[in-house]
């Protein structure tokens, strides 16, 4: 039996509910300073006299009373966690030379697959993708067959992350010698030294700067190093933390025939991202966001979703990433989770009214009753969903009930950039500013997938209106954006 639809209410009603909801506070303060200062002004100048002096004589109580307001307020300051504010961050942008356009892919695909039906498959995968003709591979993919050196490897990584680095030291004036706290995750690319290690000696960092370096966790370690940046800079004071978000593709092409192996293939690019958070309160003023919530939720304790995306050999030995058909689904679950944590911290007061209520009806009135999703578009002005796939995008649109214009940025980044993995959310950021979107006070939800499985997310308050940037990854294309993009790409 499908589920009963709850009723709809007129738009003035919907209005004047969320604002005495969501104000409720305020307005019960207004009303009772209101009422407290027209019994002030109803007192006569005897009544007056004698509660001033009924103060003057207790002096112990006025001061105790006067001493424990101050005592909580300094308590409260003290106890506040150290703000954490994201200053600027940069993005690779890949040269045209790495472009990998439909047609030079499947060539590419018949010269190095002899199995018709293999590239019959991805063929496609590749026509309802969403990505676009401009979307770009490492150079070492571009060989026939691909040349997945350690040396090819090396260089790929050399080339995005020290392109991002440089862009953000020149965005920000950062030096080497002030960067406390280094952050790298790369899911897939593990070398020894690690690509932290790599970072350091290119640059020269300090002997005693705090370096982590994250693998194996997959698109979603993005949001896990700023995480780990964040608990970082609440413990050392005065510092700057570098979180870098990239995935190496150069070691990773699969070269076989099994179908959720090649899933891979066809939708992952090169990319990369540099972020600059600090702790320091001189730079509130420069900085573009604020930090305001990570919630970070895990289930791999269920095998379905610890298996759904697995790196393993297929049965003649080439190794690569199997993608699930169970995935969206586990997802999805995912997503739930996550929700149920971050709704709470996130979503007014009226939303959280009316899911309560449609939980405790559907409990003790009708079961039947449809769930009630919280309108998040209440709580955010810009939703930044991992352009892990057409299908992601979907599934989360419709979870959310999100309209277009809140996707569009992921879209769009899909269909120039691809799935860049990691650093995906940092491509749709900087589409919104490149489009002139961002204001001062807009709340931003970076939504991020990955293997374990894992949906994480983060919260950013912008702290200051965003001009367009006048470089970065969207420069040359941002005004032929959006495109339409059609269900099915004939090749």
């Amino acid at each position: 039996m499908p589920a009963v639809p709850l009723p709809e209410f007129p738009r003035w009603a919907k209005f004047g509910y969320r604002f005495i909801v969501n104000n409720f506070v305020t307005l019960f303060l207004v009303g009772s300073m209101t009422a407290v200062g027209w019994e002030l002004l109803q007192l006569g100048p005897d009544e007056i006299m004698a509660l001033w002096r009924s103060l003057q004589e207790q002096p112990v109580s006025s001061l105790s009373a006067v001493f424990l307001v101050a005592f909580v307020a300094a308590l409260y300051f003290m106890s506040r966690p150290r703000p954490v504010y994201l200053v600027d961050y940069a993005c690779f942008k890949p040269p045209s030379t790495c472009r990998v356009p439909f047609a030079t892919f499947m060539e590419h695909t018949r010269l190095i697959n002899s199995d018709e039906k293999s590239v019959q498959f991805q063929t496609r995968i590749l026509e309802r993708s969403g990505l676009g003709e401009e979307t770009c591979l490492p150079p070492a993919n571009h060989y026939i067959p691909p040349n997945p050196t350690m040396e090819a490897s090396r260089a790929e990584a050399q080339l995005v992350i020290f392109s991002a680095i440089d862009d953000l030291m020149k965005k920000t004036g950062l030096g080497p010698k002030d960067i406390d706290i280094l952050v790298v995750n790369c899911s897939l690319f593990s070398p020894t030294p690690s690509l932290s290690a790599m970072i350091i000696n290119k640059y020269k960092l300090r002997s005693n700067v705090r370096s982590f370096n994250l693998s194996g966790m997959g698109c979603s370690a993005g949001l896990i190093s700023i995480d780990l940046a964040r608990d970082l800079l609440q413990v050392h004071p005065r510092a700057n933390a570098l979180v870098v978000s990239t995935e190496i593709i150069t070691p990773n092409f699969y070269a076989g025939n099994q179908r959720s192996m090649l899933l891979p293939n066809c939708l992952f690019r090169m990319g990369a991202a540099a972020i600059l958070l600090s702790n320091r309160r001189r730079e509130a003023g420069r900085a573009k966001y604020r930090l305001a919530h990570v919630v970070r939720t895990h289930k791999g304790a269920d095998d379905r979703a610890y298996r759904c995306i697995y790196e393993e050999e297929d049965a003649e030995g080439h190794s690569g990433i199997s993608l699930s058909k169970d995935l969206m689904a586990i997802a999805g679950e995912a997503l739930k989770s996550n929700i149920t944590t971050m709704g709470p911290l996130v979503l007014p007061v009226s939303e959280q009214l009316l899911f309560a209520l449609n939980l405790v009806g559907r409990k003790l009135i009708n079961p039947e009753w449809k769930p009630y999703i919280p309108d998040f578009e209440q709580a955010f002005d810009h939703f930044c969903i991992h352009a892990g796939g057409r299908a992601v995008i979907d599934q989360l649109q419709k979870s959310l009930q999100l309209s277009a214009e809140h996707v569009e940025a992921s879209r769009m980044t899909l269909h120039r950039f691809g799935n860049t993995s990691s650093s995906s959310l940092w491509y749709e950021l900087n589409y919104i500013e490149s489009k002139g979107r961002m204001r001062r006070g807009d709340w931003v939800w970076q939504i991020g997938f990955g293997s374990g499985f894992k949906c994480n997310s983060a919260v950013w308050k912008c702290l200051r209106t965003i001009k367009a940037p006048v470089d970065g990854p969207w420069t040359e294309c941002i005004d032929r954006y959006p495109v339409d993009i059609p269900e099915i790409v004939n090749l």
